[in-house]
């Protein structure tokens, strides 16, 4: 955490700043968040899975696999490779970033698709 103080109107204020421990999962979060307006974003951090690879050694990033399941209408007509296409597109600078994303598993749905998935699941039970 850092310490940060502001003089305003010739008052003292100590305000604290907290730095993430998922600063990649935070901007993904966010650019997916406000490009695709998504009603579902799931993601799942699953590097420690794979830091024993030997593409990993000497990676200090404990943010570099990632699984994300999102359900957004912008999706709507387009076929996966599109969708997939888009959301690369929004992270291309965490991707291109040394210990940035090395792998994302994508599942892009409408809520068309989303629903017809759950109504299957149901009958399934």
């Amino acid at each position: 955490m850092f310490l940060r103080r502001a003089i305003v109107a010739g008052k003292r204020f100590a305000s604290t700043m907290s730095q993430s421990m998922t600063p990649m999962e935070d901007a993904m979060r966010s650019k997916l968040t406000e490009a695709l307006k998504p009603t579902t974003l799931e993601i799942h951090n699953d590097s420690h899975l794979h830091s024993h690879h030997k593409a990993m050694q000497g990676v200090t990033s404990k943010e570099t696999h990632f699984r994300v399941i999102i359900t957004s209408e912008a999706f709507k007509s387009k076929m996966q490779p599109a969708r997939h296409r888009m959301i690369y597109s929004l992270l291309k600078d965490e991707m291109a970033r040394e210990g940035g994303i090395h792998a994302l598993q994508l599942k892009t749905r409408t809520l068309e698709e989303e629903e017809k998935l759950k109504q299957r699941e149901a009958v399934e039970q």
